[in-house]
């Protein structure tokens, strides 16, 4: 049996953070005249914060100067990083510790591939960064998702061949590039939006031992 890595996205699949990235997005359009909605921050699930900008300015028809652009994402930044200064375990999604937990007893490895360039204060204020083996995001990939650049990275990371690895992703954009980096890709939300996955879990207390026991075995095809 070949080693196997489990490689999490973090917002959305570990924890809840896209509340705060809507209100932070929310608050920068509406300073900008712009409109934002819930369904728009759907399209910013699992992209990077200067794409995420570009695509705002783009619906709000609005061209900005190179400063005005740099100075906005440091003010959502930090705006984002009040929100999150606030966070505890209570805010880990269902189920999440148990999975992991089980990968852990049955040493597996894990890893987390995620665009956020704040990962590690977010998995350290949850408790949950001692779960990992390598945590690859914002600060070490040059491409963003669907690009499957953070995946590869993940990967090596433990020294796991991309077939053998498995990603767990609540974006489009993440399943993507996890299909890209010819790895196991496991949709956790909504199956029509995530249809490009080969599997699609509600959350994570839809997922049995029994499952996560098959995947130790499967490689990709």
């Amino acid at each position: 049996m070949s080693k196997k890595a489990f490689i999490f996205d973090l917002d959305g699949v570990i924890v809840d953070t896209a509340k705060y990235h809507f209100l932070a997005w929310r608050n920068l359009a509406n300073t900008l005249g712009i409109p934002f909605s819930e369904a728009q921050n759907e399209q910013l699930k699992g992209v990077s914060r200067v794409r995420s900008l570009q695509k705002i300015l783009e619906w709000g028809n609005k061209t900005i100067s190179e400063e005005e652009f740099t100075n906005l994402m440091i003010e959502k930044n930090k705006e984002y990083l009040t929100y999150i200064s606030t966070m505890n375990e209570s805010e880990i999604l269902p189920d999440v510790p148990r999975v992991l937990d089980y990968l852990i007893k049955n040493q597996q490895a894990i890893a987390l591939g995620s665009a956020s360039k704040n990962a590690r204060i977010i998995l350290e204020k949850v408790g949950l960064i001692d779960k990992f083996q390598a945590i690859v995001d914002g600060t070490n990939v040059t491409k963003g998702k669907p690009d499957p650049e953070v995946f590869l990275i993940g990967a090596k990371s433990v020294g796991v061949t991309p077939e053998n690895c498995i990603v767990f992703e609540d974006s489009v954009a993440g399943i993507q590039a996890a299909n890209s980096a010819q790895m196991i890709s496991i949709g956790i939300g909504n199956e029509e939006v995530l249809h490009e996955a080969d599997y699609v879990f509600t959350d994570f207390t839809t997922l049995t031992e029994e499952f996560m026991n098959s995947l130790f075995i499967t490689e990709k095809v």
